[in-house]
């Protein structure tokens, strides 16, 4: 899927626009109807420019509510009325929520534990093989996994020396700081004992 200039546009999706009777690409997404009681997205459905702009005009988040509720969710403590549930009187009582027992039709919650236990793992890869902070940095900087051998050390040390330096890229002394940070993090590595 391809995103252009337009925010929110998503092209190449395949999909036909909702509206009925138009034949044009559904190339921009909106919300669908909510079943009553649920508290989230619904499905969505998917305009063409000219019907999404006139959806967007005839959009009324306050339809269906009361005066009261309209003046409740204007509210700038909107939100900050309900105890969270840690501070609750009843905190302790029930079961702490389960990752499962969250709706995460965006996985952001997912993707997020997903980096954090790579992140985790690396860290303990890391110090199994004796790295230290500094080492991790180096390896960062030369783009290598932590599992790279002393020949994959001097193979992406060699590629990156021949992109950097201005001997070799036609004389463009602009990355030079890039090429400086690249020998000091392989003459670093080159002497960690993890590639003595």
């Amino acid at each position: 899927m391809k995103h252009d200039k337009f925010h929110g546009r998503v092209t190449d999706t395949g999909r036909l626009c909702s509206a009925p009777g138009c034949n044009a690409s559904g190339e921009f997404r909106a919300p669908g109807v909510r079943p009553p009681g649920f508290d989230g997205p619904g499905d969505y459905r998917w305009f063409c420019l000219d019907h999404i702009r006139a959806f967007n005009a005839g959009y009324d988040f306050f339809a269906g509510m009361s005066m009261d509720e309209i003046l409740a969710a204007q509210s700038p403590l909107a939100g900050w009325d309900t105890h969270s549930r840690a501070f609750r009187p009843d905190a302790g009582i029930d079961q702490a929520p389960r990752w499962a027992d969250f709706a995460d039709p965006l996985e952001a919650i997912a993707q997020r534990a997903r980096a954090r236990k790579a992140d985790h793992q690396a860290a303990q890869d890391a110090a199994r093989r004796g790295f230290n902070a500094q080492d991790r940095a180096a390896f960062e900087t030369l783009n290598l996994s932590l599992d790279a051998d002393r020949h994959a050390l001097r193979r992406r040390y060699a590629n990156l020396v021949r992109r950097y330096h201005p001997d070799h890229n036609g004389g463009d002394r602009s990355l030079e700081d890039k090429l400086q940070r690249v020998v000091a993090a392989y003459d670093h590595l080159r002497q960690s004992a993890a590639f003595r």
